[in-house]
């Protein structure tokens, strides 16, 4: 069964893109693109920078750091969970 694919219509930097995405996928779509057009607009009303080409590299690389601490951050929690565990079953043997 293959899922039906429809045009959304988003707004970046008062441009408009038209992308295909499933139902499901539209609700993510839309709040992607209005969080994307917010980040873009900060860079661009900071004053630094104001080629659009160089905002859009800007805000890809501040979201690429921010994924990657993200995952980091998960790497380490999930780490600390595993320790954890292994404490805990650790105790189990030695009260068994």
């Amino acid at each position: 069964m293959s899922v039906s694919r429809e045009p959304v219509t988003v707004r970046i930097l008062d441009r408009e893109f038209r992308v295909m995405c499933s139902e499901d996928e539209r609700r993510t779509l839309v709040e992607s693109a209005l969080a994307l057009d917010e980040q873009m607009r900060a860079i661009r009303d900071s004053g630094k920078v104001t080629s659009i080409e160089k905002i859009a590299v800007m805000c890809a690389l501040n979201l690429a750091a921010e994924n990657k601490q993200l995952k980091e951050e998960r790497a380490h929690h999930a780490e600390s969970i595993d320790q954890r565990i292994a404490q805990l079953a650790a105790s189990l043997d030695q009260a068994g």
